[in-house]
């Protein structure tokens, strides 16, 4: 007698259909369906916890509860089964990561993804009417994955920096202090050379001034005598 789980599925915006947001990657068509996932579920997952030690366990939670929430509110009225779903937000979540980040590394990670599973992306469209894959699931979990990338772009590798780099950054901040004390070496002088030169000038008046009034005692004396 033939089993079917496929009510274990996600049938979008049912109540008979929630159960499968928990169960529905683990439900397969066949053994074709069962065996393709899992070694790229393996390939893929692989990679996320091994660059992406930090985050990754987030990242897979994330696009396996996320991707499966906006698949049962946006998809077909059908039974949707399967992991791709989780699988096109591993895949989305590593090629954009690898993009966004400017580091080597994980820019190879993402044209590895590309070469291996490079034709993944045009499961993410309708190829047909009516057609059997679901590709409402796939577009979700990439969504998901994508968001991801974006999210966590600060955590995990980052670009790397180049000894020459840094030698830059420091000449350049060297050069700021230079100048810096130049500035102020110069202010130092101008407020020395303004000082004593303007006591001079008030020094001077006042000695005009003691002259003219001796000069005028002077007459007064002479005018006197």
């Amino acid at each position: 007698m033939d089993v079917s789980f496929v009510s274990f599925g996600i049938l979008p915006r049912s109540f008979e259909g929630l159960p499968g947001l928990l169960f529905s990657p683990f439900i397969h068509g066949d053994m074709n369906h069962l065996y393709a996932n899992s070694l790229t579920f393996a390939v893929l997952g692989w990679a996320l916890f091994y660059f992406y030690r930090e985050i990754a366990l987030k990242v897979f939670l994330y696009t396996f509860i996320f991707g499966n929430m906006l698949l049962w509110l946006g998809g077909r009225s059908a039974w949707h089964i399967g992991a791709s779903g989780v699988i096109y937000g591993i895949a989305g979540f590593l090629f954009l990561s690898g993009v966004i980040r400017r580091n080597v590394g994980m820019a190879a990670v993402s044209l590895v993804v590309v070469f291996l599973y490079g034709s993944m992306f045009w499961h993410i469209f309708p190829l047909q009417i009516n057609d059997p894959i679901s590709w409402e699931g796939h577009l979700m979990g990439a969504t998901i994955g994508a968001i991801c990338a974006l999210y966590y772009r600060h955590i995990g590798p980052q670009k790397e920096v180049w000894v020459w780099e840094e030698e830059q950054e420091e000449e350049e901040e060297q050069e700021e202090e230079d100048e810096q004390e130049e500035e102020d070496e110069q202010e130092e002088e101008q407020e020395q050379e303004v000082g004593p030169d303007a006591g001079q000038d008030q020094v001077t008046e006042k000695s005009d001034d003691r002259d003219m009034t001796s000069t005028n005692e002077t007459n007064k004396i002479t005018n006197g005598l």
